[in-house]
């Protein structure tokens, strides 16, 4: 029998959201975004992200930004709404407001407040995955949840849930990762593990994962597609050079207050027409950061094809 195929695999982005000087979404730009990334290879867009700055967006906000990526997008491939929050009723509320608009699935992190068990964490994505009849991809992001969802909850739901089809993995282990490809992947050959992390990207791949989740895809999409199609392809030594590069821009994640800010330079730096507007608490970088993301991104830009 064929192997069955994950329901998303490749490069998946984070996006950014986009503001005004007003701190008002920049519905323009982001449909600019929409265009640069589907044209630089990508395999599925994630508004409302952590990247997204989603939990300084208003609910309405989160649905119109949404809705202008999935019209932006135009089915040309698939839109995957985070839809994490701290009340499991209103994330259902809200994914139900998503899927009217016509997002493909949706891609959710346990509550950051309250701190959840093995059970909790059970009923919790249970209770979703019973009342949302989509594709769902497990986040796990314990530097900001404060939870790290264990290898046997995330197994356990993805035997149970048919429509729980992945997970998002921002864990900076790598035998943690390895676990969650071996230990789930044995029942379920279709079930997409996605580092969220470049410099996890390639070590994945050879474990068995499908691809990745990147903040850094926003800047430079093609790069990192190369790195997934390289390695799809048998292509191991150019696998391993464009990873090289890769991580060395990943640097940006490290020298910024914050990812989303420092990947909004970057953009700036690479000619986007994108401000580095943040909302606070976040705010924008110092002039001397923001010349070392313009100096780390020398080589980039959209007239070279970034």
């Amino acid at each position: 029998m064929p192997k069955a195929e994950p329901f998303v695999k490749g490069i998946v982005v984070p996006m950014v959201t986009p503001f005004k000087p007003d701190l008002s979404i920049d519905f323009d730009s982001v449909e600019w975004l929409v265009n640069y990334l589907i044209e630089g290879g990508v395999d599925a867009l994630f508004p409302n992200s952590t990247t997204g700055e989603f939990p300084h967006l208003r609910r309405s906000e989160a649905v119109d930004l949404v809705r202008k990526v999935v019209e932006a997008c135009g089915g040309r491939v698939k839109v995957l709404a985070g839809i994490t929050g701290n009340y499991t009723e209103e994330i259902v509320s809200l994914g139900r407001e998503f899927l009217d608009i016509g997002v493909d699935g949706f891609i959710m992190a346990p509550p950051y407040y309250f701190k959840l068990d093995r059970h909790d964490l059970l009923t919790h994505y249970g209770y979703v995955a019973v009342r949302l009849e989509a594709p769902i991809i497990i986040y796990n992001i314990p530097s900001t949840t404060g939870i790290n969802i264990p290898v046997d909850v995330i197994k356990r739901l993805a035997l149970e849930h048919s429509n729980i089809v992945g997970a998002k993995l921002t864990v900076d282990s790598l035998t943690y990762m390895r676990r969650v490809i071996e230990d789930v992947k044995e029942f379920r050959e279709d079930f997409a593990v996605l580092p969220g992390t470049t410099e996890y990207l390639l070590p994945a791949l050879i474990l068995g994962g499908d691809g990745g989740v990147l903040a850094l895809a926003n800047v430079v999409p093609k790069l990192l597609k190369a790195v997934y199609v390289a390695w799809v392809e048998g292509r191991v030594a150019d696998a391993v050079n464009l990873y090289r590069e890769a991580v060395r821009l990943s640097r940006v994640y490290y020298m910024a207050k914050s990812i989303t800010a420092g990947i909004k330079h970057a953009l700036q730096a690479i000619g986007a027409p994108i401000k580095p507007v943040v909302r606070p608490p976040l705010t924008e970088e110092p002039p001397e950061t923001v010349e070392e993301i313009r100096s780390l991104f020398r080589n980039y830009s959209l007239r070279r094809g970034s």
